[in-house]
C-alpha cells in the first residue's frame, strides 16, 4: 500500500521549480477560488488551468488517477442521488423515477471542482520533497503542533497500509476467504480493524515516549530553527505566485459579476 506523494520529486519541470513557498500560496489561491466557483460557465476554465498545470508538473498521468480512485468512489456516491433529489425542472420521467435539471448541473460542478481542488493538490505536494511542503507550511504560520501530527501521520500511514497487508495475508493463509457479506465475516472485519486501532495506538505511544526522551517539547532553538524555511530571491518563483493570485482573483469577480445558470 503505498501512500508517497513525492514520489516524483525529483523531475525537473517548472512546477518542481518554482519554490515550494511561494508555490503553496499560489496554488491554494487556486484552490480556494474553484471551491468558491458556483457558475457552470467557469469550469471549462478550472479544467484548462488544472491540465496546464498538471501537464507543466510532468506528472504521469496514471499516478493520478490511482491516487484519485478511492476518493472518485466517495465523491460518485454522493452525487449519484442529486439528479433525482435536487432541483424542480424535470428532463426525463420514467413513473416515479424523475430524473432534474438543478441536479444534474450540481452533480456537474461538484464533480469538476472535486477533480481540479484535488489535481492542484497533488500537483502542490507532488513536485516537491514532503518535508520541505510542511516546514514551508510552518514558516508561512501554520502551528508547529499541527505540523509535528501532518509528518507523523504521514509518515506511519504507509507502515499501517502494510501492516494491513501483512494482517490480510495472513488471515488467507488460515482459509478465510471473504466471499460474502455475512455475520462471520463481519466479526473477521472488525476484529481487523481492532487489531490495528490497538497496534495503531500502541505504536503512536511508544513514538510519542520516544520523541520526549529525545526532547521533544523543548523551548530549544534546535527545534525552531528545524522547521525554518529560507524564502530565497526567486524572480520567476516571485512572479508564478503573482500569476496564480491574479488568476484565483479573476476566477472570483468572474463568479460575482456573471449570471448564475
Amino acid at each position: 500500500m503505498k501512500l508517497v506523494l513525492d514520489r516524483y520529486a525529483y523531475l525537473n519541470s517548472p512546477l518542481h521549480r518554482w519554490q515550494q513557498g511561494y508555490k503553496l500560496v499560489g496554488l491554494l489561491s487556486l484552490i480556494f477560488a474553484f471551491a468558491f466557483i458556483q457558475n457552470v460557465w467557469l469550469l471549462p476554465i478550472m479544467i484548462l488551468i488544472t491540465c496546464i498545470l498538471f501537464r507543466l508538473s510532468k506528472i504521469p498521468i496514471s499516478f493520478l488517477i490511482k491516487r484519485l480512485r478511492y476518493p472518485s468512489w466517495f465523491i460518485l456516491a454522493v452525487i449519484a442521488f442529486l439528479p433525482f433529489i435536487s432541483g424542480s425542472t424535470p428532463i426525463f420521467q420514467w413513473g416515479y423515477l424523475i430524473i432534474r435539471e438543478e441536479g444534474c448541473w450540481d452533480a456537474l460542478l461538484i464533480s469538476v471542482r472535486f477533480f481540479c481542488i484535488l489535481t492542484l493538490s497533488l500537483v502542490m505536494f507532488g513536485t516537491a520533497p514532503f518535508l520541505s511542503s510542511i516546514k514551508a507550511m510552518r514558516s508561512l504560520g501554520l502551528p508547529r503542533v499541527i505540523v509535528d501530527m501532518t509528518l507523523l501521520s504521514y509518515r506511519y500511514l504507509e507502515e499501517l497500509g502494510e501492516m494491513l497487508t501483512t494482517m490480510q495475508r495472513a488471515m488467507r493463509l488460515r482459509g478465510f476467504q471473504a466471499k460474502s457479506l455475512n455475520r462471520r465475516t463481519l466479526k473477521v472485519f472488525a476484529q481487523l480493524t481492532g487489531s490495528i486501532l490497538v497496534r495503531s495506538y500502541d505504536r503512536s505511544l511508544r513514538i510519542y515516549q520516544a520523541m520526549i526522551l529525545r526532547g521533544y517539547g523543548s523551548q530549544g532553538s534546535s527545534q525552531k530553527n528545524y522547521w525554518k524555511f529560507e524564502f530565497s530571491h526567486n524572480n520567476s518563483s516571485l512572479w508564478g505566485t503573482i500569476m496564480a493570485v491574479l488568476t484565483a482573483i479573476f476566477l472570483v469577480v468572474l463568479e460575482t459579476i456573471l449570471p448564475s445558470f
